[in-house]
């Protein structure tokens, strides 16, 4: 089977989850807009509007660009037209409707209303995001070609370093190593104020400063508009660098974070940095289908308390409250490893695991790594050198 043959069968299978989960839910129809949830239900980016009955096949209401050749394409104008068109092709309209009600302003989202004559909308962001968190074959061979992509670029970052660089200085070469790389540059998250460039560097006392965007660590950045990741200060012997950046190599994304130092650091460096790769040793024992999502942030919190490293994790000035995140073609896809979390692992989730610490005048150490959730436990996909490098 070829390439297009599989990307063809597996929009069927996301098709088919798609309405089957709709008719669960006693939901009628559902329209999506933004462009995550359209690539994933057609394979390419366009202006307009999906539509799927919770029965048939699905239609493609299309702005731009022109000359696309789906099987039921109608280009309109404005979403007013949707009703009309269905109504021509004698279908009635849904009483009840599905509408990424998260994202979509509240115009666009009483505009596809008024279109439908209805008043309420269940949402379709959460709907989305689930079923986009459990991954098929087809999306795993994606995920795994990315993860060999990342982990080729991390073994080229200490050939790109020199002495006297700054955060900055760095986190550029391993950008262009990125590009070169097949990197698509930016990448998706999900939610307001998450603005990133294709990742973060977090070098010496920079790793503590807060930030507020809700990712791991902070960082002071380089102008108030995008106050994330590396400022522009001199990397100085003794600090340790935490290289976070994205694995965008396909559209379904890998998260990887590995440390570097300059020259030798300081001993509770080390020891937290070994906790770090210890909590992720100690999680693919006992992670699997069924495991909580809370039981995966409260052993490696078990485990910094019995080290007595708790004013170090997960930041110092500002601590975040969780240990990791699923991924897809959002960076911050659902599950999410929260004490509070209800979820369970399910096979075939993809999740990064991102225990870190924050070592006050000497930067943030720790590891991230990708996992996918298998039948009986979890495979690692991003495979690389774990322990603190030296420059």
């Amino acid at each position: 089977m070829n390439n297009k043959e599989a990307l063809t069968k597996d929009l069927e299978i996301r098709c088919s989850r798609l309405q089957k989960a709709m008719q669960a839910m006693e939901v009628e129809a559902c329209v999506l807009s933004t462009s995550v949830n359209v690539f994933y239900m057609t394979g390419m980016v366009y202006n307009g509007y999906y539509y799927l009955p919770a029965e048939g096949t699905p239609i493609h209401f299309i702005k731009r660009p022109e000359g696309i050749a789906f099987e039921n394409t109608i280009y309109i104008r404005k979403p007013e037209q949707i009703a009309e068109e269905l109504q021509n092709r004698g279908m009635s309209l849904p009483k009840t409707l599905l509408l990424e009600t998260d994202v979509l302003s509240f115009g666009e989202c009483a505009r596809l209303m008024g279109t439908f004559n209805i008043t309420k909308a269940a949402n379709a962001s959460t709907f989305m995001r689930k079923i986009r968190s459990v991954k098929t074959d087809f999306e795993l061979e994606q995920v795994r070609a990315c993860a060999r992509k990342h982990e080729a670029v991390y073994k080229l970052i200490p050939s790109v370093y020199r002495t006297g660089m700054t955060d900055i200085e760095l986190q550029i070469e391993i950008e262009k190593l990125m590009r070169l790389h097949g990197s698509m540059g930016i990448f998706r998250s999900y939610g307001d104020n998450m603005d990133i460039y294709m990742g973060s560097l977090l070098a010496g006392e920079n790793a503590e400063a807060p930030s507020p965007y809700d990712y791991a660590l902070g960082g002071a950045g380089s102008s108030p508009t995008l106050p994330l990741g590396a400022s522009g200060q001199r990397i100085e012997k003794g600090q340790t660098i935490m290289v976070d950046m994205a694995g965008n190599y396909s559209p379904w994304m890998t998260d990887m974070t590995r440390v570097f130092s300059v020259g030798k650091t300081l001993d509770i460096a080390y020891r937290a940095h070994q906790v770090s790769i210890d909590i992720h040793n100690h999680i693919m024992d006992i992670a699997k289908p069924g495991t909580g999502c809370a039981e995966l942030y409260n052993i490696p919190m078990e485990m910094v308390v019995k080290n007595s490293l708790e004013p170090y994790f997960m930041g110092t000035k500002q601590q975040a409250k969780f240990v990791g995140h699923g991924l897809g073609l959002e960076i911050n896809e659902p599950p999410v490893l929260t004490p509070r979390s209800k979820e369970l692992l399910e096979k075939n989730i993809v999740f990064a695991l991102e225990p870190k610490f924050v070592i006050p005048e000497v930067g943030a150490v720790g590891i991230e790594n990708t996992y996918v959730v298998t039948e009986t436990g979890i495979e690692k996909l991003t495979v690389l050198e774990e322990g603190i490098i030296e420059l």
